[in-house]
């Protein structure tokens, strides 16, 4: 074991997978002679060469449709978009033609394309640097999007990306890179992509995260543990598609209590479509109301510290609601 961030996993995992197999190949703004915004490609270029580490321009429709002819003729591309914010101009290539692609060939053709972007507030990132878009994009059949939030599980999932034969969209939240550190194994271990995983037991009520926020969820047990002697299961959803229902609702059945925990806007989020998962399977298994704890409906979060801090939910926020939910 060695404990590294998790900007650290994802670099590492990425040059393991480029080491092994000549047909990992990575492309995106800046990824070559810059190494990328967060250094994860930096000294890739001078190793592997610029046919395998491609500098492309500033242009997201092209990086992924470009990647999409890679791994329709025998690659394996990483396709690095800048922010997440800057994803959208290839959303109909990411939804239209790689995430469709198995769907109509009758099977003829996968898209085993991985594309990785940071995303998330925290940073003061402002308006273009701190979307959160996995509710978009999980919403898409034939696209898996996975969102780690421990070293251990970046590298594990990554791997498991690589190898997939469809398109993952592989988001990495940004204040996660260098603020999370864990252990990581030596010996490469992939994390399967569609399986949640319990990060902390618990016996009161359980609460589902992903990303930065499994964090605040976990500090937020603690809190209750100390301050109400009460027990609270937070299960780390690890991909938001496939979903990880039957984790999910194991929890929930033992519990009696749900709620759900994400930065991104409360309305149409990820959280909605857990929740009415268990109020289809488990109604009357609950002891409590399904409580959402999300961002606010707002266009963008602002670059105030004050203002970014009100929009991201945080360990107290998330233990004033398990205090309340623990109460019923």
């Amino acid at each position: 074991m060695a404990e590294v961030n998790l900007v650290t996993a994802v670099k590492e995992t990425l040059h393991d997978a480029m080491a092994t197999d000549e047909r990992v190949v990575v492309l995106g703004e800046d990824v070559g002679v810059r190494g990328g915004v967060f250094r994860i490609t930096d000294g890739f270029l001078q190793e592997f060469g610029e046919r395998r580490v491609i500098d492309t321009p500033l242009a997201e429709s092209g990086i992924v449709g470009v990647a999409i002819g890679m791994a329709l003729h025998g690659l394996l591309p990483v396709a690095e978009i800048q922010f997440a914010d800057f994803i959208h101009p290839a959303f109909d290539q990411i939804v239209s033609e790689a995430a469709r692609m198995r769907y109509r060939s009758n099977g003829e053709f996968g898209v085993p394309l991985v594309i990785r972007t940071p995303y998330g507030g925290g940073v003061h990132g402002a308006l273009y640097h701190s979307q959160s878009i996995e509710a978009t994009y999980a919403h898409v059949p034939g696209l898996k999007v996975v969102l780690p939030s421990t070293p251990a599980d970046a590298a594990g999932l990554l791997r498991s990306a690589i190898k997939d034969p469809d398109p993952v969209l592989f988001l990495e939240h940004k204040r996660t890179y260098r603020l999370i550190k864990g252990e990581v194994p030596a010996e490469p271990l992939d994390v399967p992509i569609g399986v949640a995983d319990v990060k902390r037991e618990g016996r009161d009520l359980t609460v589902i995260a992903y990303g930065l926020m499994t964090h605040a969820c976990l500090e937020a047990a603690e809190l209750l543990q100390e301050r109400e002697g009460a027990s609270a299961e937070v299960v780390d959803a690890r991909t938001l598609a496939p979903l990880d229902r039957s984790t999910i609702l194991a929890s929930v059945r033992k519990t009696g209590k749900a709620m759900v925990v994400h930065e991104d806007n409360r309305s149409y989020g990820a959280g909605a479509e857990i929740v009415a998962t268990i109020a289809e399977e488990l109604l009357f298994d609950l002891d409590g109301p399904l409580v959402r704890v999300a961002g606010p409906d707002s266009p963008a979060m602002p670059f105030s510290t004050a203002l970014e801090h009100a929009f991201m939910p945080d360990a107290e926020r998330v233990y004033a609601a398990m205090q309340t939910l623990a109460a019923f």
